[in-house]
């Protein structure tokens, strides 16, 4: 199991490789105004720049072995 934790004060999204506590981060984005839920998994998605309109897709993980944690 992974976890997804995304934080909406600070636009930024880890992906950890098991629970909260003591795991190693495998992804680490800054610039994530949203996190889609779709059909099975998670999508990242991740402005351009601070300036840009343009979001796109960065990481996509299955819901069936994510954990997500929203931070506010």
């Amino acid at each position: 199991m992974q976890t997804l934790v995304f934080n909406t004060r600070t636009k930024t999204v880890q992906l950890l490789d098991g629970r909260r506590e003591g795991s190693n981060t495998i992804e680490y984005f800054e610039n994530v105004p949203t996190v889609k839920i779709e059909q099975g998994y998670y999508e990242v998605m991740k402005k351009m720049d601070e300036e840009s309109t343009t979001v796109i897709p960065v990481l996509r993980v299955p819901i069936s072995n994510t954990n997500m944690v929203i931070i506010k």
